[in-house]
């Protein structure tokens, strides 16, 4: 199986992130198939159509990091019933300027976690909306995750077998959506 380059972007940028301690353990469970690039979110200035000539350099990685990207794996926190406003303004930034969308025909994949019953399922609905309008090809199935305190070790390895089954079968199905996304491309 080929190796794929997969763009992680966390919608937190909170110390300690729950969402992206679970980015980190997907990155685990993926092993060697894929090589995973974090991509760095929290630097970028809030989006102004003013700003796009030329763009912020914090603006030009992201928007080269995604591009670069066989796939995309976003996983957030839910803030509000909705994605969190770092997320939306990199979101925003990346299909900007008119024209030069970079998540179009991105192969994506949503994921997220919360100490709550219903996890991050309003927020990934919007996002699947939003990225789905922007053109990325977005992962079917849904992935919510209840986080509790002890569930990712520091070796970022899932303790709880029922949950690890279940996120290798998530990042199993993401890497084989990859894969079929990537050769659909280059036909």
């Amino acid at each position: 199986m080929a190796k794929f380059n997969v763009a992680v972007v966390v919608g937190s940028n909170r110390r300690g992130s729950i969402n992206r301690k679970l980015a980190q353990a997907l990155a685990v469970l993926a092993g060697d198939r894929v090589a995973t690039k974090f991509v760095r979110i929290d630097d970028l200035p809030i989006y102004s159509q003013d700003l796009e000539s030329p763009l912020p350099a914090g603006v030009a990685r992201l928007k080269a990091e995604i591009e670069q990207a066989d796939g995309l794996l976003v996983v957030t926190p839910e803030h509000n019933r909705s994605i969190p406003a770092l997320l939306k303004n990199a979101i925003d930034w990346a299909a900007r300027p008119y024209g030069r969308n970079s998540w179009s025909g991105r192969p994506a994949a949503i994921i997220g976690t919360s100490p709550g019953a219903i996890g991050t399922a309003v927020a990934q609905q919007h996002l699947r909306q939003v990225l789905g309008n922007l053109g990325a090809v977005v992962m079917g199935g849904e992935a919510y995750v209840t986080f509790r305190q002890g569930l990712i070790d520091d070796a970022d390895a899932i303790t709880d077998e029922g949950t690890r089954k279940f996120l290798q079968a998530f990042i199993d199905q993401f890497v084989s959506f990859v894969g079929r996304q990537s050769v659909s491309r280059a036909a």
